[in-house]
């Protein structure tokens, strides 16, 4: 997997190469990442300058020769040599000069991964991992540069990091150290990220990379759903099924940082780790600073070959292991059901009918404890609130239990109410500056988790309840951003960000190891810490407080881009939507979170019967699913998401398709259903799952379809819904994989007259289910 071959360096996966060599100044020269090549001689990847240029510096080399470092593409640059590309080290020397001159020194191959002690790291596997380390020296001090990379063969990623040593007498002062750098020859790219905000993650954007320096990062001290960590770095023209692609993510939860720097000589340089913004960090004498570890992958196959790198990356890698391929249960959440408002008496109501309609959770979402009536007090307090729990966490989960539910907890730990109980007794623990108002997010402010005593204190007390309560899940909430950063546990506050990272990987590091079985699913007020370095911790993410189906489309397409649908929790809630007052259909709510880990947030005695009786339906196909759902292959489709928006995931012989409308057409186009993924020799059953009207979608109109006249307004109308649906056209055909990949003509859509039980009635925000499994 990992060859060297003087000078040259060859790192393989299974359909990947990536090569770089030493230069004859001992410098590394980027040469290739892309499809695997065969070729055993390298020399046709050099950079050839034949000529001098104007205004570029020469490297003298000692033999006379001068490279300038400026027109070579470099797996890894210093500062003030020549290179004036934007530089991936940014220390101060022992001699207070920024000049720095990292060459190769040595370099080992090992079996397996080279495993953080603080940072998350991938699962080490020596069958199918192999690392390198290149060690690079500076020409005049004793501090050292490791590059570290690992080929995961099987999943065609390669990650890097860095680590810095400083052998040096005198302590150094590092201001920006990436993970990983690397320049490429090109001018035709684009940049895709995942930008938003609360309630509109991971929205998709493509940006045309042009001379410049092009940034994608958070300074909130969260991975942030401003802008996710994941970054595609994809050839003009490239699109879900076609094109060559260059996928990043880093396994990191706090401020990272990409950039994308195109030169004027044509090379583009990328790089990616923690952002350099607010950080400054004191390497003593024989101390050794790492980095995170970024994912890198290459597809010739368009975004969704590339995608499903990233995908088995994580749920082969990445997860724990106990939760590898195993199917994710079935979530009630009591949050948008009863907010702060419920006693023991509702929430066992609750349960009892989730039970009844084949929910397996139950989790109790906020306001459980202390004072907790409101968003105003409570947090950093672990004492159950008797008034609303008359038999404690232990008793409601006794009875969760012996219905034979699972029982799960919301929690906050990172965060403090300054009216709270532990605020009283240590207004130290919170995060402020002395003679500063602290800025306040949500009326909370966020413990100092750089803090010993506050990690100790989180630990003993979450402990407590998962005994006490017998927990089977955590919710891991963290309701705002960080403000007013210092801890008088570090020497400088450049340190604050990332030492506050490690403390929090030290909690959840030693909770995961104490509770293996714990199913823990991290949330940020919403998806404010989607990212690879919480998924070491817990399998699965809440994607987006944003529950509304149509909303969550393009939430969940953008996520999808770099995680996959095991880790993608969904639920379905009322409707009208809390978040957009939208209307949606029972049934467009469970197909579009149907693609993920499936959950219910709501209070069924707002649910009529057809929806109540839709939904036990559901449930009852994604669980026949369920496992290709979480773990099959996902794609995605190039259409118009202002009008249609597919998803389909395909495991084995099975396949199933959400075929989604956002907005009805007039007298719309005859459409095809394209399938990806088939045996085009073989021949597939094809069928819709059935899907019934509810008589309101229809309004006055009703009276053309049925042979008595109804007035919309009355009640007897009111009263005929409730038991009478119509028929909405499902479909069953005998096809084979070869017109199944051409397109699958749909039946007619409704044209904006004359109604039967073979039209397809969808409107706005309608959608189809398709399931298509190998004819036996």
């Amino acid at each position: 997997m990992i060859k060297f071959n003087k000078p040259y360096f060859v790192i393989e996966t299974n359909s990947l190469t990536y090569a770089f060599k030493t230069l004859a100044t001992g410098h590394l020269e980027h040469l290739y990442f892309g499809d695997k090549i065969v070729d055993s001689d390298l020399e046709f990847l050099h950079t050839k300058l034949t000529a001098k240029a104007r205004g570029v510096i020469d490297y003298l080399e000692e033999q006379g020769r001068d490279i300038p470092l400026d027109l070579i593409p470099l797996e890894f640059s210093s500062s003030g040599k020549g290179d004036y590309k934007l530089s991936p080290i940014e220390l101060k020397m022992p001699d207070q000069t920024f000049v720095s001159d990292f060459i190769y020194f040595k370099h080992e191959i090992i079996e397996g991964i080279l495993v953080s002690d603080k940072l998350p790291s991938p699962y080490d596997d020596e069958k199918n991992t192999q690392t390198l380390i290149v060690t690079l020296k500076d020409t005049k001090f004793n501090i050292y540069v490791d590059l570290v990379y690992t080929s995961f063969y099987d999943v065609d990623i390669i990650s890097r990091k860095t680590i810095i040593r400083n052998e040096e007498k005198q302590t150094i002062n590092l201001r920006k150290i990436m993970s990983m750098s690397f320049d490429i020859y090109g001018s035709q790219y684009d940049m895709l990220t995942l930008d938003g905000g609360a309630i509109k993650e991971a929205q998709k954007h493509i940006t045309p990379v042009a001379f410049g320096t092009y940034i994608n990062s958070s300074v909130t001290g969260n991975s942030s759903y401003k802008h996710n960590p994941g970054v595609i770095l994809l050839e003009k023209g490239t699109h879900e099924d076609y094109g060559n692609c260059y996928g990043f993510n880093l396994i990191y939860s706090g401020n990272h940082y990409t950039a994308v720097d195109q030169s004027s000589h044509g090379i583009l340089r990328v790089m990616q780790g923690i952002n350099p913004a607010m950080f400054e960090w004191d390497l003593k004498s024989n101390e050794f600073f790492e980095t995170p570890t970024t994912i890198l992958s290459f597809s010739s196959k368009g975004l969704n070959d590339l995608s499903h790198h990233m995908h088995d990356f994580v749920n082969k890698h990445l997860i724990p292991r106990q939760f590898r391929e195993v199917d994710r249960p079935i979530v009630i959440n009591s949050w948008e059901g009863f907010y702060f408002d419920f006693n023991e008496r509702k929430l066992l109501g609750l349960a009892k009918k989730a039970k009844s309609l084949g929910i397996e959770l139950f989790v109790l979402d906020d306001g459980w404890f202390s004072s907790r009536n409101n968003d105003l007090s409570g947090l950093g307090d672990y004492d159950v609130n008797l008034k609303k729990l008359k038999h404690g966490l232990n008793g409601l989960s006794k009875k969760i239990h012996q219905m034979g539910m699972k029982f799960g907890l919301w929690f906050e730990p990172e965060m403090i109410n300054p009216v709270s109980k532990l605020y009283e007794k240590h207004p130290e623990y919170a995060i402020k500056i002395e003679g500063r108002d602290p800025a306040l997010g949500r009326h909370q402010l966020i413990l100092d988790m750089i803090n010993p005593e506050v990690r100790k204190y989180i630990i003993d007390e979450i402990s407590h309840i998962i005994e006490d309560a017998k927990l089977d899940y955590i919710k891991w909430d963290m309701n705002r951003d960080m403000t007013d950063m210092f801890s008088k546990h570090i020497s400088n506050q450049g340190m604050f960000y990332h030492s506050y990272m490690l403390g929090l990987y030290d909690v959840l590091s030693q909770l995961r190891e104490k509770y293996p079985h714990i199913l823990i699913e991290t949330c940020a007020s919403g998806g404010n810490r989607f990212d690879l370095g919480m998924l070491r911790y817990g399998p699965q993410i809440w994607t987006s407080d944003n529950t509304d189906p149509i909303a969550r489309l393009s939430i969940q397409k953008g996520i999808s881009y770099f995680y996959p649908q095991s880790c993608i929790s969904n639920h379905v809630s009322m409707s009208p939507h809390e978040q957009t007052l939208r209307k949606t259909p029972i049934d467009t709510r469970f197909n579009v979170s149907m693609f993920g880990v499936l959950g219910y947030e709501l209070d069924f005695k707002f649910l009529n019967a057809f929806e109540i009786n839709s939904i036990k339906k559901h449930i009852e196909t994604y669980k026949a699913y369920r496992h290709v759902l979480q773990f099959g292959k996902f794609y995605r489709f190039n259409e118009d998401p202002k009008v249609r928006m597919n998803f389909q995931v395909s495991l084995d012989d099975t396949h199933v398709i959400g075929n989604y409308q956002v907005l009805a057409q007039p007298n719309p186009n005859l459409e095809v259903l394209k399938i990806k993924d088939l045996d085009q020799e073989k021949v597939y059953d094809l069928k819709s799952l059935e899907q019934k009207l509810p008589l309101e979608k229809f309004g006055h109109l009703i009276s053309h379809a049925l042979p008595i006249k109804l007035n919309p307004n009355k009640a007897l109308f009111r009263l005929l819904s409730r038991f009478k649906q119509l028929d909405n056209a499902t479909e069953e055909a005998h096809i084979s994989g070869n017109v199944g990949m051409k397109g699958y003509k749909m039946k007619q859509q409704f044209m904006g007259t004359y109604y039967n039980d073979q039209t397809r009635m969808l409107g706005d925000f309608g959608s189809q289910i398709y399931i298509i499994k190998e004819s036996r």
